[in-house]
C-alpha cells in the first residue's frame, strides 16, 4: 500500500489525543490526520481495534537481540536481526551499540552500520559506541583491558560515520582537556557514563558540548549533599539521560525522582539490550564471561548486571506502572524525547510530514501492530 489510513484507535497528535480520526501515509510519510468521517472515499482504510497509535520507539542503546551481540558480529546481516528482533516490540529506529572494544572493531561497526543505512536496512539511524573510554572504577560488565585514552586518532575514528548520528558515550575525567569539544564539533553526540567524575568534571565536559547521560545512576557518581556528582549534574542541568527501566538497574523511588526532576522532556527510555531479546537464549558469552539470564536480569557470575533482557514496549509499560506517567508521556521519553537528543525532526511524533514509523497498542499496552517508514512489517 503506497497510501492508505489507519482508523479504529485514539491518535496521539501534537496537541493530544484524537479521537475519531485517521492518520493518512503516503509512500513514507504521514500526509495527514483527519476526523475519519471526512476521509476521502478512495482511499484504503484500515480499522484498527481501538488502542492507541503512538510514534514509533527510538532506542538509542541496543547491544544485541535476535540471539546477535553486536560485539561479536560487526556486520550488516546482524544489524539486520538486531533490528528485526526489536521491531515485534515497537522499536522502528535504533542505535546499534559497541561496548568496549579495540579500534579494529570499532572501525568494523561503523562500517557495518554505514552499509546498513545505505543498503536500506530498516530502522538503522546510526551507531553507539559505548566506551572505551571508561574509568575502571565504574567498569561494570565492560572489559577493563580494551580502555583507552581518547586520543587524535580516536576522535578521526569516532567522527566517521557517513550516514546517520553517532553517540560516544566516555568518563569525563578521562578524556583530555578539548577533546569532547573536538568530538561535538564534528557533529559527534557526546554522553557520559561508566564514570567517577565530579559535578565540576561534569560542568566542563558540558561546557565542551557533552549533552547526554548514558543509563542514568547506573555506573557513575551518584548525587550527594555535598557532592552532586554526575546524577546532581544531570538533574542540575538539562541534558538528555537515558534510564533503564526494567526494574532492576534503577529502583522505583529513583526513577520517580529522576522523572521529578527531567520529566518526559529530557528523560529517554533505553533498553540496553543484549542479544537475548527476541530470542530464547538465556546465557551468552561477553567478554570471556558467562551471562545468564534469571528472574528478568542478566548477571555475570559475580552477580554484576550486564545489559537488560529489556524491550520497548515493557519499558513503555514500565514507566507507566512503576513512574506513573500518563501513556503520552512514556510514549515521548520512548519516542519524541530520543529523537530530539539525536536531532532527528522528522521523527518521534505523528506529524504531518514525519517519517510513518507508527506502534499500535491495545488497552493493555501490547503491540499490536508496527509500521516502519510506512510498511507493515510485524510479524506476530
Amino acid at each position: 500500500m503506497n497510501r492508505f489510513a489507519l482508523s479504529g484507535a485514539r491518535i496521539s497528535g501534537e496537541q493530544g489525543w484524537l479521537d475519531d480520526h485517521s492518520l493518512i501515509v503516503e509512500s513514507a510519510r504521514i500526509v495527514g490526520i483527519v476526523p475519519t468521517a471526512d476521509l476521502p472515499s478512495d482511499i484504503e482504510a484500515v480499522t484498527l481495534s481501538g488502542g492507541h497509535l503512538i510514534p514509533g520507539f527510538i532506542d538509542t542503546q541496543v547491544n544485541g537481540g535476535g540471539g546477535i551481540l553486536f560485539n561479536d558480529a560487526p556486520t550488516v546481516e546482524s544489524i539486520a536481526t538486531m533490528a528485526t528482533a526489536h521491531r515485534r516490540f515497537g522499536t522502528t529506529a535504533m542505535m546499534p551499540t559497541l561496548i568496549s572494544d579495540d579500534l579494529s572493531k570499532i572501525a568494523q561497526a561503523i562500517a557495518a552500520v554505514d552499509a546498513a543505512i545505505e543498503q536500506g536496512v530498516p530502522g538503522i539511524i546510526g551507531i553507539h559506541i559505548e566506551g572505551p573510554f571508561l574509568n575502571r572504577a565504574k567498569k561494570g560488565i565492560h572489559d577493563a583491558a580494551k580502555f583507552r585514552t581518547l586520543d587524535d586518532d580516536a576522535i578521526e575514528l569516532l567522527s566517521s560515520l557517513r550516514n546517520g548520528r553517532t553517540i560516544v558515550t566516555l568518563a569525563p575525567e578521562e578524556a583530555p582537556a578539548g577533546s569532547i569539544a573536538k568530538l561535538a564539533e564534528r557533529g559527534v553526540i557526546v554522553s557520559a557514563a561508566h564514570s567517577m567524575a565530579s559535578y565540576e568534571v561534569m560542568e566542563a565536559a558540558i561546557a565542551e558540548g557533552l549533552s547526554g547521560i548514558t543509563h542514568l545512576f547506573n555506573a557513575m557518581t551518584p548525587l550527594a549533599s555535598r557532592a552532586p556528582g554526575m546524577v546532581g549534574a544531570g538533574f542540575a542541568h538539562p541534558l538528555f539521560a537515558g534510564i533503564i527501566v526494567d526494574g532492576h538497574h534503577v529502583h522505583a523511588g529513583a526513577l520517580k525522582a529522576a522523572y521529578r526532576a527531567k520529566g518526559a522532556d529530557e528523560l529517554m527510555l533505553v533498553t540496553d539490550a543484549m542479544s537475548t531479546v527476541g530470542s530464547a537464549q538465556k546465557s551468552f558469552i561477553l567478554g570471556g564471561q558467562l551471562i545468564t539470564e534469571a528472574g528478568g536480569a542478566l548477571r555475570s557470575a559475580n552477580g554484576t548486571l550486564a545489559g537488560s533482557t529489556l524491550s520497548m514496549d515493557q519499558a513503555l509499560h514500565n514507566a507507566v506502572s512503576m513512574i506513573g506517567v500518563e501513556l503520552a508521556n512514556a510514549s515521548r521519553m520512548a519516542s519524541g524525547t530520543p529523537a530530539r537528543f539525536l536531532g532527528l525532526e522528522d521523527r518521534g511524533s505523528l506529524s504531518v510530514g514525519g517519517i510513518a514509523d507508527l506502534v499500535h497498542m491495545d488497552d493493555e499496552m501490547q503491540v499490536r501492530g508496527v509500521w516502519t517508514a510506512g510498511q507493515s512489517n510485524l510479524d506476530r
